[in-house]
């Protein structure tokens, strides 16, 4: 996650995808050792981003 935004930075909504998306990497980690998780990683980022950019702006 990005070092200024905590937990409830994240509009609800934002809260559930984002656990929603790590639920899925450790599942796909469980696969096995070598497992492509760049585009859920992506995912996650775009959130993280929006949220910053939020924050930035002073928006909730």
């Amino acid at each position: 996650m990005a070092d200024d935004l905590s937990f409830s930075d994240f509009t609800r909504g934002e809260q559930l995808h984002l656990v929603a998306l790590h639920a899925r990497m450790a599942k796909r980690g469980l696969a096995g050792t070598t497992v492509d998780l760049s585009d859920l990683q992506k995912k996650v980022r775009r959130i993280e981003k929006t949220a910053e950019r939020r924050k930035k702006n002073g928006k909730k």
